[in-house]
């Protein structure tokens, strides 16, 4: 579950946010729709602990992220935090499938190349496991992301606009394997998006 309460965040006197309090249950959703610079990736980053809030609290099952120093809160991210990123961050030099075991590896819960291979299949892009990032294409490299954020089974997963480059099936492929996969693993869901056609599939939203 994640909690939080009066978050506030600025980067400077002319463009500072405060955020709603949100609450997600385990296998709870949350779908955030807002547009461009209403500070919804400062937000997401700010749940991820990607970025400190200036002012409030954030609390994943009984911890408080805010509390936690730089070395216990990255150990605690990779752990117990899914992030889809709006850009893929892969590794050159490496392959789909590589860069997927890679994470596995430095987040300490072991390699599982059958499980990483079937995440890939989900998202239809099985076939290009031995792919390196460049000769994918934008809505290749998302679903990478995708995979990226599920493979270590995470608690929570957050979703930073993961259909904006995606045509309708594969937006709803998805949507549904995020779902499916918070199901399956307990986890809280929280996408954060402008895209409209995701409004239908979440039944609890709130506007930035």
């Amino acid at each position: 579950m994640i909690k939080t309460t009066g978050l506030r965040f600025g980067y400077d006197d002319q463009h500072s946010f405060d955020f709603p309090d949100i609450a997600i249950d385990k296998h709870g959703y949350l779908l955030i729709l807002g547009e461009s610079g209403v500070g919804k990736t400062t937000f997401l980053h700010l749940l991820a602990g990607l970025l400190r809030p200036q002012k409030g609290k954030i609390q994943i099952g009984e911890t408080d992220i805010s509390t936690l120093s730089q070395r216990k809160l990255d150990q605690f991210r990779g752990q117990h935090i899914g992030i889809v990123f709006q850009k893929s961050r892969l590794v050159k030099a490496l392959t789909v499938v590589e860069n997927l075991l890679l994470i596995q590896h430095l987040s300490g819960v072991g390699q599982d190349r059958k499980g990483v291979m079937e995440i890939l299949e989900r998202l239809n892009i099985g076939d290009k496991a031995s792919a390196y990032g460049a000769n994918l294409s934008e809505g290749q490299k998302q679903r990478v992301s995708i995979a990226a954020a599920l493979v270590n089974k995470p608690d929570l997963i957050l979703a930073d606009e993961p259909t904006s480059s995606l045509d309708d099936k594969n937006c709803s492929a998805v949507i549904n394997l995020l779902r499916e996969q918070a199901e399956q693993t307990g986890a809280s869901l929280l996408v954060i998006t402008h895209d409209s056609r995701l409004s239908s599939q979440f039944s609890n939203s709130i506007r930035l």
